[in-house]
């Protein structure tokens, strides 16, 4: 079924035959006959599919849909089938100030479209107003858009052979999240092939995945790979929209990563990082589409159904802009809702992914009355859902936007608070020590309810959004010049240091200060309870050249440079995650809350301060910059076998001794000096300034350490 069918042409166009269809499953479904189309819209007059010719410059033929059941249009055209580009036409109202903005002059996508062929060729015939006109969006453009917009295609039913795959499925404690761009991480990538490198292929390449492997990495989370739109005013200024955050096809892998146009492409991809034990997360935009406000341009959903598809002010003309874009979908109405539903379902079932991130998921949960489970329980309840991992993005810019920890289980989220307080621990801030114990707990006090573990929390120093963990510790203030929004973009509010230089410098004193934050706040993040993320390119100490807003940077400075990576860094970064595999205490599945143990009557976690005592309250909000955390598997871990305490020192300060806990201990990480063999050690050991220190004591005798 997937085969590709002859090449309409007009003649073969005159003897296609219509018949009512069926109204479900939703968009083009192939059969042997030809193809049934199913469109949503509850405010449409009719709804016009539109055939075109290969390549998708003629429009042959536009051919209403014969028959509506309820708000669902549908019809069958035999004689079509694999391979055919269409469009729709939505005929209704064009009243904004009502809500509507149908304008049956402007070709739409298919919302359920999965491949989308050509890009969009900007132009003022893209919006469904007059431009220039007195009346703004309320006047109607009569121009007809086809030649600018890409087309939707037909696809069969795929016979891709899977190969037996079965998703990875790690538990919790083993993850290590590598947050990637398919193209940033490829594009320089000596290993990869030249031909391959910016696609799905190159992204799954040998020397990828070797690279992955060699850190641990457990799940690959990939910024968006929906069909996405550069906005028009990056491509007037010679940029690109490089992070993918504006969707407008929620079925279809983004084009310009595709090697030959075969979709089948990211589905190899897939295979190959699960052959290679690597899950696949997505990250998805559902809280909002490419098209803007009322000033923005007729891509779909606009034309399709305006007062449907968007959450729209009391007045009805203009948007409720909770994502800051221009627009919000309203995934409380219930084909909206399907649609994101089905949309998860697809990415599930056709190309086994195993996870999704949800941009700016605050917006996915505001209903009339505030923070709304329907979106949540819809997830929560679907089978076909039931084993992939959701991690939340927990705000966006509108009322109560700020939602850290308040998703259910099985909801994880992004801890932007870890993020902050550990740069400002590290930074040397005063009083961030009781911020760095709540941080290297997974955050109980925001996270330990309902059930939830101690991976609920998604830690991270950085992410695509923000600094490169490099320019973390060199510069001091963003350097977006670039973006073409004169450095008024991006956050300002970075808890960065530049260390006596800003950006690169030769300074052999600056330079090791920065390696020495560098390796402390990765120690910090790997060390830590829950589950750690890294931003690509941080393993080998990538800059941006202080921009902390790289969206529209599809170039060296957006992309990973692998010719000048850090290779001491690397196998630092191996380490660490070494030691916290070999470690189980490290990644517990239970929080850690000082409780006593029923086993041995000691607690399952004691702060330690640098004197060789527990230190008193005062201790936690005088200016010291030094603690230390004993670590045993949770009170309420059923099974431990022995498994070895751990000793963690943060010092952020000065040099400074710390006085051990009796017994002998094995020091197995000094992040100031990286390179140090294990050695037993008793009573004192200094950690220099900008160190973490991991110690362990040794298991009882043939003991055999099991998963806490």
């Amino acid at each position: 079924m997937n085969k590709p069918h002859p090449a309409l042409t007009p003649d073969r166009v005159s003897g296609l035959e219509l018949t009512l269809g069926k109204a479900w499953p939703m968009g083009a479904t192939v059969d042997a006959q030809g193809v049934n189309f199913a469109v949503f819209s509850a405010h449409a007059t009719k709804i016009e599919v539109c055939l075109f010719s290969d390549g998708g410059r003629t429009e042959l033929t536009r051919i209403a849909l014969p028959e509506r059941d309820g708000d669902i249009w549908h019809g069958h055209i035999s004689g079509i089938g694999p391979g055919t580009q269409y469009g729709l036409r939505a005929h209704g109202p064009y009243e904004p100030e009502h809500g509507h903005r149908f304008n049956p002059n402007k070709l739409l996508l298919d919302p359920y479209a999965r491949k989308i062929a050509g890009r969009i060729r900007w132009s003022r015939t893209l919006m469904g107003y007059h431009v220039g006109s007195p009346m703004g969006d309320l006047s109607f453009s009569t121009r007809d858009s086809a030649h600018a917009m890409p087309k939707s295609v037909v696809v069969g039913r795929d016979d891709f052979d899977w190969e037996d795959d079965e998703p990875p499925n790690h538990m919790g404690p083993e993850t290590l999240i590598y947050e990637a761009h398919v193209k940033g991480l490829t594009a320089m990538h000596p290993g990869v092939d030249p031909s391959r490198r910016g696609t799905y292929r190159g992204l799954a390449s040998p020397a990828v995945i070797d690279h992955l492997k060699s850190l641990g990495v457990t799940a690959i989370e990939l910024l968006p790979i929906h069909a996405f739109v550069d906005d028009r005013f990056l491509v007037e200024r010679g940029l690109r929209n490089y992070w993918g955050y504006q969707s407008i096809g929620f079925f279809a892998p983004e084009p310009r990563y595709l090697e030959q146009g075969d979709i089948r492409e990211f589905k190899e991809a897939v295979r190959t990082f699960h052959k290679a034990g690597i899950e696949v997360i997505l990250d998805v935009v559902y809280n909002h589409t490419a098209e803007g406000d009322g000033f923005g341009p007729t891509f779909s959903f606009r034309g399709l159904d305006n007062a449907s598809y968007y959450r729209l002010a009391p007045e009805k003309r203009h948007y409720i802009n909770d994502a800051g874009t221009g627009n919000v979908l309203d995934v409380h109405h219930p084909a909206v809702l399907r649609l994101v539903m089905d949309s998860l379902r697809y990415w599930v079932e056709e190309f086994h992914i195993d996870g999704f991130r949800f941009d700016l998921a605050a917006a996915l949960t505001r209903g009339p009355h505030g923070f709304d489970s329907g979106f949540l329980d819809a997830i929560r309840q679907d089978p076909v859902l039931a084993q992939v991992k959701f991690i939340a993005e927990p705000w966006d810019i509108g009322p109560g936007g700020y939602r850290l920890g308040q998703f259910p289980h099985p909801f994880r989220c992004w801890n932007d608070r870890y993020r902050d307080d550990v740069r400002a621990f590290w930074r040397g801030d005063a009083h961030m020590l009781p911020g760095l114990a709540k941080a290297v707990l997974g955050s109980p006090e925001t996270f330990d309810r309902g059930g939830r573990p101690a991976t609920a929390s998604i830690n991270l120093i950085t992410s695509h959004d923000g600094f490169t963990l490099a320019d973390v510790v060199s510069y001091i203030e963003k350097h977006n010049e670039a973006n073409g929004e004169g450095n008024r973009d991006g956050h300002s509010a970075n808890f960065s240091h530049n260390l006596g230089a800003e950006g690169p410098t030769t300074d052999p004193v600056i330079t090791a200060a920065r390696g020495r934050r560098q390796r402390a706040m990765l120690a910090t993040l790997f060390l830590s309870q829950g589950i750690p993320m890294l931003l690509a390119g941080d393993e080998i100490g990538n800059s941006q050249r202080g921009n902390n807003n790289a969206y529209a940077q599809d170039n060296e400075i957006g992309w990973v440079d692998w010719k000048n990576a850090d290779e001491k860094l690397l196998d630092f970064v191996r380490h660490l995650s070494a030691l916290r595999q070999k470690f189980k205490v490290l990644s517990q599945r239970k929080f850690l809350h000082a409780r006593k143990r029923e086993r041995d009557g000691m607690p399952d976690l004691e702060w330690w301060h640098p004197d060789g005592r527990a230190p008193t309250d005062a201790d936690w909000h005088d200016h010291v910059h030094a603690m230390g955390a004993i670590v045993r598997a949770s009170a309420e871990t059923i099974r431990d076998s022995g498994a070895p305490e751990v000793l963690i020192c943060y010092n952020a300060g000065a040099a400074r001794k710390f006085v051990l806990p009796e017994g002998k201990w094995m020091l197995m990480l000094d992040s100031a000096n990286p390179g140090a063999p294990e050695k037993a050690v008793q009573k004192t050991y200094t950690a220099a300034e900008q160190t973490v220190l991991l110690f362990a004591h040794p298991a009882p005798s043939k003991s055999k350490s099991k998963e806490s």
